[in-house]
Formats: C-alpha cells, sequence, structure tokens
C-alpha cells in the first residue's frame, strides 16, 4: 500500500468532514482554557482547503498538502493556523514529487511535521498542544515496518485523551496553570480528528 494523490485529497476531505461536524465541540474546549475559537478557525480554513482542492488536479500528494497548508496559513486564525500550515508543508517537502508514497517517506513525512510543530510552537510534548498527539503518533510510526493502520486509532485516541491530565504551559491555556489539568487540549483534538481521517481513509484502501 502506498498513499496516492487521490488518498491525500480524500484525506483533507474526509478531515473537513469531522471538523464541521465537531467545530463547536472544538470550541467548547477552547473555551474552557483557550481563546475560545479554535472550532470555528479550524471549520474556516477546512472549508476553504476544500473550495481550492475542488478546483484543482493534483499530479502528487506533496503537491495537494502544499496547497491545503498555504489555504490553512491564510484562514486560521491564532496559532493554529501557522502551526497546521507549517507541519503539512514540511511532510509536503518530505514527500517531494513521489507520485505514491511509500511507508518509509510517510515516516519520514511525519517526523518533519513533529520538528516543524515544535519549531513553530516552541514547545515540546507534555505541554499540552497538538504536539502532545503527533510526536506519539510520529514515535509509534518509527517502530513499525508497515501502515498498520488498524493500530493508529488506538494510539491517536491515547495520545489525545492523555492531555487531559497535563498542565499547560504554553498558549493561552498556560494561564490557567493547574486549572487547565482535566480539560482536553483543543488543539490536541482537532490533530486527532485529523490524523483519524487519514487512519479511516487508509483502511478502506487496504481492504
Amino acid at each position: 500500500m502506498r498513499l496516492t494523490t487521490d488518498s491525500v485529497v480524500l484525506w483533507i476531505k474526509q478531515a473537513n468532514d469531522a471538523i464541521q461536524e465537531h467545530h463547536e465541540y472544538l470550541t467548547e474546549l477552547d473555551q474552557m482554557i483557550g481563546d475560545g475559537d479554535h472550532g470555528i478557525n479550524m471549520a474556516r480554513g477546512f472549508r476553504a482547503a476544500i473550495e481550492q482542492l475542488d478546483s484543482r488536479t493534483y499530479e502528487t500528494p506533496g503537491a495537494v498538502l502544499k496547497d491545503v497548508a498555504m489555504v490553512l496559513l491564510s484562514k486560521i486564525g491564532g496559532a493554529a493556523g501557522p502551526l497546521y500550515a507549517s507541519a503539512l508543508l514540511k511532510m509536503a517537502v518530505a514527500m517531494t514529487d513521489e507520485k505514491a508514497v511509500p511507508f518509509s517517506l510517510f515516516q519520514q513525512a511525519v517526523n518533519e511535521a513533529v520538528k516543524a510543530l515544535q519549531h513553530r510552537g516552541k514547545s515540546t510534548e507534555n505541554e499540552k498542544t497538538l504536539i502532545d498527539v503527533w510526536a506519539p503518533f510520529a514515535r509509534y510510526l518509527s517502530a513499525q515496518t508497515d501502515w498498520s493502520v488498524e493500530e493508529w486509532s488506538d494510539v491517536l485516541i491515547e495520545a489525545k485523551n492523555k492531555t487531559k491530565t497535563m498542565q499547560a504551559t504554553k498558549g493561552r491555556a498556560a494561564y490557567y496553570k493547574e486549572k487547565s489539568i482535566g480539560h482536553l487540549d483543543a488543539g490536541a483534538t482537532s490533530s486527532y480528528y485529523l490524523l483519524m481521517a487519514l487512519t479511516d481513509v487508509l483502511k478502506e484502501q487496504s481492504i
């Protein structure tokens, strides 16, 4: 199995479906310990990304992700836009011009996404950010030799849920200090929806 251009387009479309469905929930999470607009911003950004994808044709998975990254950067406000854009852009660069991305290159792409998130957000794991979903996922992939997509959902769910027990030390949530404990991180949750959408697409592809 390889990650094709059609798979990546479908991934972003299914991610958009999940974001639109859960945007009010994401906003509620963000209202607890953040600016309160994460769901609204993510919904706007992904809606615009789909409009872009529907208006163009693409030759490679990387080209799709590069375009999506640029749209998210321009349409998502706050910290989330630059963070998601950086992650997807680095994935696109890692995938080069491959028309069908093998697992080893996908591993590398996710690792590059994590590095981009850490650099852009000046953050590491266990600070209650979206990195706390991306980094465990990258670490899991690094220990694998093939796609094994049936295991991805467990990895992602566990990573997302762990943010509930963390104290935020970055962004607006850091102002809440110990009061941030007990709440899921909105960015980690939207990352969960994004990566779960890819999981679902690849599960269908492997049947």
